[in-house]
């Protein structure tokens, strides 16, 4: 009988903290998306980004096409512009808290850090990742933001973007 009581007690307890505190990530009604139609510096449609807002932070998915196989930086960037043909307008890494670059750098990674897009044989690749405590207001301010894809691997380290290439492509996220 007591032990009964034990389980019960610590299930009631278990399912009233999850009532309190939302788990990253989960949908939220009226949340904000954004997205961008990715772009080569020749004007090539090579894929789209979203920006959705969600409990606790931002939610950020590519779908990339007709990239190169391999593995790729991808990083949100400070500015919504994307002039060829080394798409510099885009700015530095969207970086609110002047973290250093790289999930595995230790004084990293900044909210502008995003895995790595992997791309296969057939020229596609997915990624997406929860940015907990990152601001749709924040990225999405005066002069915008862009989804930048580079050329090499993001070595998640190297500050300031991961010795992850030039920029092959580009996306000015637009809310909608």
């Amino acid at each position: 009988m007591r032990i009964g009581y034990v389980t019960a007690a610590a299930t009631v307890l278990a399912l009233a903290g999850c009532d309190e505190k939302p788990v990253v990530g989960a949908p939220i009604a009226g949340g904000r998306l954004a997205t961008a139609i990715l772009r080569t510096p020749a004007g090539k449609d090579v894929g789209r980004a979203t920006v959705r807002e969600v409990a606790g932070g931002l939610r950020v998915t590519i779908d990339a096409r007709f990239l190169p196989p391999g593995m790729h930086g991808a990083h949100l960037h400070t500015i919504g512009r994307c002039e060829g043909p080394d798409f510099a307008s885009a700015g530095p890494h969207w970086n609110p808290t002047g973290m250093k670059h790289g999930a595995m750098n230790p004084q990293g990674p900044h909210a502008g850090d995003l895995p790595n897009l992997r791309v296969g044989a057939d020229g596609r690749g997915t990624v997406g990742i929860n940015l907990p405590g990152a601001s749709f207001d924040a990225l999405l301010d005066a002069d915008g933001a862009a989804m930048v894809i580079h050329a090499a691997t993001d070595d998640m380290t190297t500050d300031p973007s991961g010795n992850s290439g030039g920029r092959i492509a580009c996306g000015v996220l637009v809310a909608g």
